[in-house]
């Protein structure tokens, strides 16, 4: 079975990979048998849309996260006649009643970067106590098997916005992403570390448990 990642995005690319491909930790303890349980790198060839370049961006027209990543997989289904699996991924912060949500990855305006976007969520959050910086990093996963059937799973996990950026690994909003669990910030946890937890962890762990039902014909 082949599987288009609906992203030319590296940082992505790269962690979503590595949750796909990582053995199943609760089956290894019963078998012993690695190779038995990681279904991901023996049977499924997994293709990044970098590996087609002619494939046009998908625009992010959505008004949820559940729409962008419904969009984003059909359209490159429908480009390649591949399954496609893609994500739309956002921060909600709970003193901007949500925002940035759906928007989250251009949020300080098209073109920002990921310091743009960090530093324009620090200065409306400037002067807001600790107590009121809640925050849920959720994301959601869309699997097209053709352009009639999508399946969706979702990941949230929640934490507390920084005052300021703290920890050089990751991308995004991690540098100011606080998980109460880990006592750091996303930016401060290896990328291993930082997939256990994420909200992009639970939702491609959920992802590849719906892969491995459909590729045994279970699906």
């Amino acid at each position: 079975m082949k599987l288009i990642l609906a992203t030319r995005n590296q940082h992505k690319i790269e962690e979503i990979k590595k949750i796909l491909s990582e053995p199943d930790e609760e089956k290894l303890a019963r078998s012993g048998d690695q190779a038995s349980t990681n279904i991901a790198t023996q049977k499924l060839e997994i293709l990044t849309l970098r590996d087609f370049p002619d494939v046009p961006e998908v625009e992010e027209t959505g008004k949820t996260m559940q729409e962008n990543a419904i969009l984003k997989a059909v359209a490159v289904y429908n480009a390649t006649g591949i399954p496609a699996l893609a994500d739309d991924s956002g921060l909600e912060v709970d003193a901007l009643k949500g925002a940035p949500g759906v928007v989250s990855a251009r949020f300080a305006g098209q073109g920002c970067t990921y310091k743009d976007n960090n530093v324009k969520l620090l200065g409306l959050l400037k002067g807001i106590p600790e107590e009121k910086r809640g925050a849920a990093f959720r994301c959601v996963v869309a699997l097209a098997l053709n352009q009639n059937d999508v399946r969706i799973v979702e990941g949230k996990v929640r934490g507390v916005i920084t005052d300021k950026e703290i920890g050089g690994n990751g991308f995004g909003y991690d540098p100011v992403f606080y998980h109460p669990e880990s006592g750091k910030t996303f930016a401060e946890l290896t990328q291993e570390e930082k997939n256990r937890v994420s909200h992009r962890g639970i939702a491609f762990r959920k992802a590849k448990e719906l892969i491995k039902r459909l590729m045994t014909n279970n699906g």
